[in-house]
């Protein structure tokens, strides 16, 4: 059995340069050389900040969702809530922010589900998946100026339904609920 990376060569990575700055993200051009081709190439990379999805289960075994127009794809985008973790902040104490703001669910406490690259091949960022469990409906709306938000709590099963009919598309999503299934499928019950 090979060990992983066996056999790859590293990219070094070399110069960068500051392509463009937006509000929410930088595009940067990186320049990396192989060792073995000897070629050096310019990529994009996208730096951005960590990102923070919650998977919000209330005392029913209902998942808490959000549905929201999306400008990428030009539509409505079914989801869990989640947003942007701010500088020094902890991805469960973001989780919990980022949940209460959307949504007004709330609990005391949160626990970290897992963390991923959202797409290595082009940025450097995590999405930490949070998980928050007995949530309840206790706090106000306070959506960003550019949010309009609609709530949807669905039973647990039933939103496993919705992705794999295809129903929810966002890949973050998708990605926190297989998390979340692994973990829903193997507690105890009772």
């Amino acid at each position: 059995m090979s060990t992983p990376n066996e056999g790859l060569s590293r990219w070094e990575r070399r110069e960068e340069r500051l392509i463009a700055h937006t509000r929410i993200l930088d595009l940067d051009g990186v320049k990396y050389y192989h060792p073995v081709r000897q070629v050096e190439r310019e990529f994009v990379v996208i730096r951005t900040s960590d990102w923070v999805n919650v998977v919000a289960v209330t005392k029913q075994a209902e998942l808490v969702l959000v549905r929201q127009f999306r400008f990428g794809t030009n539509d409505f985008s079914l989801e869990i809530p989640g947003g942007i973790i701010e500088a020094g902040e902890d991805p469960v104490v973001s989780g919990l922010r980022e949940l209460r703001e959307e949504t007004g669910y709330g609990a005391a406490a949160g626990r970290l589900l897992a963390k991923v690259h959202p797409n290595p091949a082009i940025q450097s960022n995590w999405v930490h998946f949070v998980l928050v469990e007995a949530v309840e409906r206790s706090h106000a709306l306070e959506w960003d100026h550019d949010e309009e938000i609609e709530v949807e709590v669905r039973p647990v099963e039933e939103v496993f339904a919705l992705v794999r009919s295809g129903a929810i598309t966002h890949s973050l999503t998708v990605a926190a609920l297989m998390h979340f299934e692994g973990y829903w499928r193997s507690r105890p019950k009772g």
